[in-house]
């Protein structure tokens, strides 16, 4: 879970700098990853600067290239904006990624989403003798690069055919990539695997840049936008500036996103085939409002509700929600955030341990005024429960009387391989719960986003029960289905219903859920 963005000056006679254009977008893509970003630049005849930071996103607007070096204005630029990984916690994974090679043979590449196949590929490159130098997979496509290049092309002395590069690695690696490439020469590259569920936007500026983004909200100004389609490069040559598209992989493949693009990751304003992402998570609000209002009982003198939200990604959830609310139950509900946040930090990914101490020092209660009141908490997700368990202790702590939890999605039933750092089934709180369940609601359980409504509603109550909260509900999948732009052609459902985007993925996948499976059947013979 990361984000991407590059500027490439045209030659011309513009005042501005890639680093002007990189300051406007870096901050723009922060709900992708709070831990820090990093930099690559390249001018001809001065080669490379790296800038590495573990500051906010937001702060790179403050940071002063001048200090530099005053001779060095580069037309090109990328950069990554990173979440911290348990899969990478060093200097030497931190993005852009170098290969270490001097003059036209250096590369440098940044890269948002993740392998599903990583493991398969590094012992490839292992053994065909390649050390690494970094545990992130932006590594692996780095590497494929320089072995192609080394063998059709820097060994003959010809210039690199990109096309004929991305046209074997689309076939190479089965996941979700969206990546930059920048070579010595100054040749940028604009690559979007076969599958990927990360959207890569593109914009030709009428001031002379050619820009890249993780989403569309990184843009500003007059110019010509368009995403890249999975399967295609968009080339800009070092030289002339010339921008070329092509198509590298085998077949045609329609743009299909990650749903976690929508309901979590993607930025309010970024707005996917027409529709933005807050106008989707408002309808959900809607909806949420119109299940919830019939259960809600309201003790005649009794302080209203308040309906509040996780910071950040569940406020526009918590807002529609309320308004909702608000509609059928009048002076009896209140809008009133009690939660805030300590630092920005993403507790989603990361080992468990440093997550729970993350979520510790995270979060607190922002609101004396919890003592004896019924809370609705509106939230994007319920994941592993570990955030919503720790946030509802919290308030009851204080004092509140009840806390409910109003989910913005279905159950998430399925890990993900694609860079969200959701590695295992069993890590997940619905399958926590589905081990407690009787023999036929948990049969009728894998039925994922096809589950009868009664079996849901064991489910969210036993939820509940598992993180000390009075009731969780949870958006409907048909539901769901019916706000997402597009539905199911548009969107990637694999979190509710373990249907995989890859092939790599979908074999990880079945082989977690069997295993979980067989171990529960193998504990109730033993207990037998």
């Amino acid at each position: 879970m990361s984000g991407i963005a590059g500027a490439f000056l045209l030659p011309s006679r513009s005042q501005k700098t890639v680093y002007d254009r990189l300051k406007h977008m870096v901050p723009k893509l922060e709900n992708r990853g709070q831990a820090g970003f990093g930099v690559a630049a390249f001018m001809h005849a001065k080669g490379f600067q790296y800038t590495k930071s573990c500051r906010p996103p937001r702060d790179f607007a403050t940071i002063d290239y001048d200090e530099q070096g005053a001779n060095f204005r580069p037309h090109v630029a990328i950069a990554h904006i990173r979440t911290p990984s348990s899969r990478e916690n060093s200097d030497g994974d931190v993005q852009p990624l170098d290969n270490h090679k001097a003059g036209h043979r250096h590369l440098t590449v940044c890269l948002n989403g993740a392998l599903a196949n990583a493991d398969e590929l590094k012992e490839e490159l292992l053994a065909q003798g390649y050390r690494f130098g970094s545990r992130t997979d932006a590594e692996l496509p780095l590497k494929l690069i320089e072995r192609i290049c080394q063998k059709d092309y820097w060994q003959h002395a010809l210039p690199v055919d990109y096309e004929k590069v991305f046209r074997d690695i689309d076939v190479r690696i089965d996941g979700a990539v969206i990546a930059l490439l920048l070579d010595g020469q100054g040749n940028l590259t604009a690559f979007r695997n076969r599958s990927d569920l990360r959207p890569l936007e593109f914009m030709k500026t009428e001031d002379g840049f050619v820009l890249f983004a993780s989403e569309n909200c990184a843009f500003s100004g007059q110019g010509q936008a368009d995403e890249i389609l999975p399967s295609h490069i968009k080339y800009v040559d070092g030289q002339t500036g010339d921008c070329i598209t092509r198509f590298v992989g085998r077949a045609g493949h329609s743009p299909k996103l990650c749903a976690y693009e929508t309901l979590y990751l993607g930025n309010t304003k970024t707005s996917i085939r027409g529709h933005s992402h807050l106008s989707t998570r408002h309808n959900i609000g809607v909806t949420l409002g119109r299940i919830i209002s019939p259960t809600l009982v309201v003790e005649t003198g009794s302080a209203p509700i308040i309906v509040s939200s996780m910071p950040r990604t569940g406020k526009p959830y918590a807002d529609v929600l309320f308004a909702s609310l608000a509609e059928q139950q009048g002076a009896l509900v209140r809008r009133h955030e009690v939660i805030a946040t300590c630092c920005s930090e993403r507790t989603l990914i990361g080992i468990a341990g440093e997550r729970k101490s993350l979520i510790a020092q995270k979060y607190r209660v922002a609101s004396k005024d919890v003592t004896g009141r019924t809370i609705i908490i509106a939230d994007e997700a319920l994941i592993r429960g570990d955030t919503s368990r720790a946030v509802t202790e919290m308030l009851l702590a204080a004092g509140a009387k009840a806390v409910h939890w109003a989910i913005g999605s279905p159950p998430i039933v399925a890990p993900n391989y694609y860079g969200m750092g959701i590695d295992t089934i069993d890590e997940l709180a619905f399958w926590k719960v589905w081990k407690t369940l009787p023999p036929e609601a948990r049969q009728n359980s894998l039925r994922f986003h096809k589950i009868e409504s009664q079996t849901l509603t064991v489910i969210e109550r036993h939820i509940a029960l598992s993180i000390n909260a009075a009731s969780v509900t949870c958006l409907p999948f048909h539901s769901l289905v019916s706000l997402l732009p597009q539905g199911h052609d548009g969107i990637d459902l694999s979190p509710f219903t373990v249907e995989m985007p890859t092939p790599a993925g979908q074999k990880r996948a079945n082989e977690n859920l069997n295993r979980l499976v067989a171990d529960l059947a193998f504990t109730k013979v033993s207990a037998a």
